[in-house]
């Protein structure tokens, strides 16, 4: 089912919770919500739900308006962050609840608990009460049970936020396997980057209450629309600075600018693999720190007149031959994004070295 909503406004008393929200959901996609807490994500996923009533803007499925529905006619499974399950009930009956309400057949229900529990890795854990399942396994059990009614819609409101890491990672791979098999139409809420980009097929940017940017991980990542984006998305260092001769001067680093006029303000976003280091008695900076990450070293150097500038490298890249703290560097800029402080201005991609 395809999900459409249209210039969608949401106020709790003086809180503007979203700002005039516009956005598709292509039948099939699996959609990601990514933004900092108290953005707007939730609020637009529950008023999608129907468990919010906008203040103004409209949701259709299937070009169908879906405003006076009432949730439990707008066939969409929602999956709470905290699973919400019934604890006095067994894994089994919770799954089976939206199939009871709708009075479905005990056949039926049984059919469909056994085949969702195979679906979900949790055969044999039918009789066991939420109590007895690790926090991976209760929030299966709350995905099967936003499934079992067979929604046209699945709504995730940061489903993976209580469980520690490894549990997550698993459920993140687990998630993507499991929409691949149903094909069910699902947006998921988050702020972890990393589990939006390996997970979604498509990213929605929501800030403020604002849709920022949408499109696929690596559009993203790599042609972010503002400067807010280019900010959050990714590791990057930003620079403040004036246009002086064409260039974006950041201490001794001087990065071309074209088409923004001398004088302008502008933030240069610089993403930490799109620099080169190299050991240069002459170079502009000089480093300060090599911090060994896993596979990758994580280098920050000193900028001649400016801050600090940080980049990463695979452990044996040769970009690190001779590059030690204390030893002076040259820097080549091989992309960089400028945005025009205090504007709505899309990025214009640069690249420079020193």
């Amino acid at each position: 089912m395809g999900i459409r909503v249209a210039g969608l406004t949401k106020h709790f008393g003086e809180f503007l919770a979203v700002d005039n929200v516009s956005l598709t959901v292509e039948s099939g996609e699996l959609v990601a919500f990514l933004g900092p807490s108290g953005g707007g994500k939730s609020t637009i996923l529950r008023i999608i739900a129907g468990l919010e009533t906008a203040d103004a803007g409209t949701v259709s499925f299937n070009g169908q308006p879906a405003d006076h529905l009432h949730p439990s006619a707008r066939g969409v499974g929602f999956v709470f962050q905290h699973y919400a399950l019934f604890r006095h009930m067994t894994v089994a009956a919770n799954i089976a609840f939206g199939l009871r309400v709708q009075g479905a057949s005990r056949r039926r229900q049984a059919e469909r608990v056994t085949e969702l529990l195979e679906l979900m890795g949790l055969t044999g854990l039918g009789h066991r009460y939420p109590s007895q399942l690790s926090g991976g396994q209760r929030q299966r059990v709350a995905l099967a049970r936003a499934l079992a009614p067979e929604p046209k819609v699945l709504l995730l409101d940061e489903p993976f936020g209580a469980v520690d890491a490894k549990v997550r990672e698993e459920l993140r791979h687990w998630l993507r396997k499991l929409h691949d098999e149903v094909h069910v139409t699902s947006i998921f809420v988050t702020h972890d980057q990393e589990e939006a980009f390996s997970v979604a097929d498509k990213v929605m940017v929501i800030h403020r209450g604002r849709l920022e940017q949408s499109g696929t991980p690596d559009e993203i990542l790599d042609h972010p629309r503002t400067e807010f984006v280019a900010r959050f998305i990714g590791e990057a260092n930003v620079f403040e600075t004036r246009v002086q001769g064409g260039a974006g001067p950041v201490g001794a680093l001087r990065i071309p600018v074209e088409g923004i006029a001398d004088g302008t303000p502008v933030c240069l976003v610089v993403r930490f693999y799109d620099l080169k280091f190299w050991r240069d008695d002459q170079g502009c900076a000089r480093v300060v720190r090599m911090t060994t990450l896993g596979d990758r070293v994580k280098v920050e150097a000193q900028i001649d007149g400016a801050g600090r500038i940080f980049s990463q490298f695979p452990r044996r890249s040769s970009l690190l031959h001779g590059i030690e703290p204390g030893c002076r560097i040259h820097i080549e800029v091989t992309l960089s994004r400028a945005f025009m402080t205090g504007t709505e201005d899309g990025a214009i991609e640069t690249a420079a070295d020193c």
